[in-house]
């Protein structure tokens, strides 16, 4: 189910969600973290595990952790039914079951349709949904899965014990420009970064923010001092980390600037994908030192 249609195109600023209900609410997951979908099986618990953890199933070769989906989102024991789905997805290099109640279809739009909840609805800042998506005549909320693993198992998430293994390092003036639109991410991505020496970080939340920056200023003479490497998520409101990528890389003047696609999505298909619109570098999360030292390879290169 993840190796879709729109995995083959580029820079096209669209995602397929997959709709899936929830006690009787509707929620959304990028189809490009999806494996496949299962009937609900027998869970092993385990011990002392975190609370929305059931446990443990082996289908075929491979032991999967399952998430009590309903119970992360509601906190009320939930009521399982052997008609329940358990959504296999892939991710940050990671393999996790999430049990849902069913699943209605997949619909494919453009990020510019998918709204950024307020802090209102999203618990302030560190909210669950990382969107609203109107899909027909139905909003869908779309889930920041990254952020609900990270959660329940905070080990998979960027470590900054990684920054301390590369050494004593120098302070770099080069300004980093960071794309990221999850809260949490982009704290730890500039909690580490600055950690690494790069404290000359421009934020923005989405590729849209970004291309308007990059565009203005693209005729400076100081270009490369104004954006010295851009550093991008993948999904993203508004615009995409591969509609920026092939924005900027179609661009005689920005396309000089080093580009990294930063995201829990890299796999072998969208590494063609990322080929294929020109990014200089593309790394899975949460490899926060690897990427430390490949900003460091391509700062070298245009110095």
């Amino acid at each position: 189910m993840a190796n879709t249609e729109i995995l083959l195109e580029s820079g096209t600023n669209e995602i397929e969600i997959m709709e899936f209900m929830i006690y009787d609410e509707l929620y959304g997951i990028n189809v490009a973290k999806v494996k496949e979908i299962m009937m609900s099986d027998k869970v092993k618990p385990m011990p002392h595990a975190h609370p929305s953890v059931e446990g443990i199933f082996k289908p075929r070769d491979t032991m999967l952790t399952v998430v009590d989906l309903p119970y992360y989102l509601t906190g009320q024991p939930t009521e399982r039914h052997p008609r329940d789905l358990f959504v296999i997805t892939n991710f940050n290099k990671l393999n996790i079951a999430f049990r849902v109640e069913s699943v209605v279809g997949i619909q494919r739009i453009s990020w510019n349709d998918i709204q950024k909840p307020d802090k209102t609805l999203n618990k302030g800042e560190e909210g669950v949904a990382t969107g609203i998506a109107q899909c027909g005549g139905e909003l869908v909320t779309i889930l920041d899965f990254e952020k609900i693993v990270a959660e329940i198992a905070p080990e998979t998430s960027i470590q900054l014990d990684e920054i301390d293994a590369l050494g004593a390092r120098p302070n770099s003036d080069r300004r980093i420009v960071c794309v990221e639109d999850s809260v949490l991410l982009t704290k730890l991505v500039e909690q580490a970064l600055r950690q690494a020496g790069y404290g000359n970080l421009v934020q923005f939340n989405n590729g849209q923010e970004a291309w308007n920056y990059l565009k203005a200023i693209r005729d400076s003479e100081d270009l490369l001092d104004r954006a010295s490497l851009i550093i991008t998520d993948i999904e993203m409101p508004k615009m995409d980390g591969h509609r920026l990528t092939k924005l900027v890389k179609s661009d005689e003047k920005l396309k000089q600037i080093p580009l990294v696609i930063f995201s829990s999505l890299i796999t072998p298909e969208m590494e063609i994908k990322g080929k294929e619109i020109g990014a200089d570098e593309q790394l899975s999360k949460p490899e926060i030192g690897h990427l430390v030292t490949v900003m460091d390879e391509l700062l070298a290169r245009g110095q």
